[in-house]
């Protein structure tokens, strides 16, 4: 199931001031996510610091569902939060390739950290159907309410690595070009890690959960003002 959201800047960040002016603590070890998540969100009004847990193992359950893995994430990372005015959120990506039935999917982090990227193209080697699309979860806990939304990114797996920008997979994935706002935009068939980070914004996965979110928050907030 795909998702479309329309977005308003301007309306998303009086959203945003209406519903709170607070932190948010992103938990993750990776910085990149980090630039990110503050890069789509400081605009709206959004305070985002990166919540490192020290001396405590976040266990991620062995499954292929991102959005499970994000909320046993939250409920680990909730009695750490600094502060209970604060909100938190986690984030929890994957690549999932359509020639290869999904994999390396929820177990990205992991097949990152053993394959990389050369391992992926290893798999891939004279596939012609290299489909993919990135995934990303992100949860967010705002006043002990878990809320949570998914954004994606289509795209297809380069014929080699290429970049030195963003992280991940990022050296190997070629988005699809979309229309935003009227605008066709495309990376003209670079990838992500061979454009600057305002353009990778512009198709992010990340960025259309992170969107998702406020678009969920403010349906909230207008049903309980009405």
């Amino acid at each position: 199931m795909k998702f479309v959201m329309k977005w308003n800047r301007k309306a998303m960040k009086d959203v945003s001031q209406a519903l709170f002016m607070r932190t948010v603590w992103f938990m993750t070890g990776n910085s990149g996510k980090v630039r990110e998540a503050q890069h789509a969100l400081q605009p709206l009004g959004f305070d985002v610091q990166q919540l490192v847990v020290e001396g405590i193992e976040i266990v991620e359950p062995q499954c292929n569902d991102l959005e499970i893995v994000a909320r046993s994430k939250l409920k680990q990372a909730k009695p750490h939060l600094p502060s209970r005015g604060d909100a938190l959120m986690v984030e929890d990506a994957g690549l999932f390739v359509d020639g290869l039935k999904g994999f390396p999917g929820a177990y990205s982090s992991y097949v990152l950290e053993t394959l990389g990227c050369s391992g992926i193209l290893d798999l891939m080697e004279g596939q012609k159907e290299r489909v993919a699309e990135f995934q990303a979860v992100a949860a967010l806990l705002l006043d002990d309410r878990v809320h949570v939304s998914r954004g994606v990114c289509r795209g297809t797996i380069a014929m080699e690595a290429s970049g030195d920008e963003g992280f991940g997979f990022d050296p190997i994935f070629v988005p699809s070009p979309i229309e935003r706002n009227g605008e066709n935009i495309s990376t003209n068939g670079l990838t992500f890690a061979e454009v600057s980070l305002s353009v990778k914004e512009q198709f992010s996965h990340r960025r259309n959960a992170l969107e998702g979110l406020l678009e969920l928050l403010s349906t909230i907030d207008s049903a309980s003002s009405s």
